[in-house]
């Protein structure tokens, strides 16, 4: 069978990682199945306890756009993300995607994302950009969510709104130029981790407004605990990153008043070719 095709992206998978989501799997399957029948879906599943991967198991025998991968072991979300795009890189998909299973993104707007690629080489679904809204989320939910990304955007020096946002399109060439290997942020970080890097990387990101609801069905994985640690994580990451930039600034303004002493620029270039910090190395 000739593979799907999207208009003008080519091949197009959606990698969706899995932890106990058997009551909103199936539904999210048949949304995204319904509204974009070109694009793929790679489930990744981390050995849920409620049978969730026997069911991709299922729906997959049935789809062939539908695959699965099995962990032995839950070992975050940044974890899976990282298995399913090497995967989907094998496979030779010309996007990856990134979806949550529980609904809160909406297969309805991929096309928002999917038009945006066009013109792009990573596309975030934000909820905080113009048109962007939240549905069905308390006060102090949007608050930390808000403060988050607007204490990574001080830190790190980013102009992306919605650096946490898990509803992303990136283009084959952008995840073979982030190195991937490096990255040791394995929860809700990971985000913001890829982002910085792709900025930081000079590939060109664009936010699009989605709608994000809040789960209607099973338990949300988000807590105080991974919420705390992550903003260690940023903390530190960002200490670093602005540590990184101030060397730089002030081996620029040495660099400027030093006459010429035959070494061919050579000295200082460890600061050029940094490859980018990554959270709790």
């Amino acid at each position: 069978m000739s593979p799907h095709l999207v208009p003008d992206l080519g091949r197009v998978v959606m990698v969706v990682p899995t932890y106990d989501e058997a009551l909103n799997l199936p539904l999210l399957v048949e949304r995204l199945r319904t509204a974009q029948p070109d694009v793929d879906l790679l489930v990744v599943d981390d050995d849920s306890p409620d049978g969730t991967g026997s069911i991709a198991d299922t729906i997959a025998a049935a789809d062939p756009q539908v695959s699965v991968l099995h962990r032995t072991s839950k070992e975050g979300l940044g974890a899976a993300y990282l298995h399913g795009f090497r995967v989907a890189l094998g496979r030779g998909y010309d996007v990856i995607g990134e979806m949550d299973a529980d609904g809160s993104h909406q297969p309805e707007e991929l096309h928002r994302l999917l038009a945006a690629l066009r013109d792009a080489d990573l596309v975030i679904g934000s909820r905080w950009v113009p048109g962007g809204s939240i549905v069905n989320w308390p006060l102090h939910r949007q608050l930390l969510s808000r403060g988050g990304n607007a204490y990574i955007r001080a830190l790190l020096g980013i102009g992306v709104r919605d650096a946490t946002a898990g509803f992303r399109l990136f283009r084959r060439t952008t995840l073979e130029q982030l190195p991937l290997e490096e990255i040791a942020s394995l929860g809700y970080v990971f985000q913001a981790d890829l982002a910085f890097r792709a900025v930081r990387s000079g590939l060109r990101v664009v936010e699009v407004p989605i709608q994000f609801v809040e789960r209607e069905r099973g338990d949300s994985k988000m807590s105080g605990r991974i919420a705390g640690e992550s903003f260690q994580r940023i903390t530190r990451w960002g200490i670093r990153e602005r540590s990184r930039q101030a060397r730089a600034a002030l081996h620029g303004l040495r660099g400027g008043n030093r006459r010429p002493n035959g070494r061919g620029g050579h000295e200082g270039a460890h600061d050029d070719t940094e490859q980018p910090p990554a959270p709790g190395r």
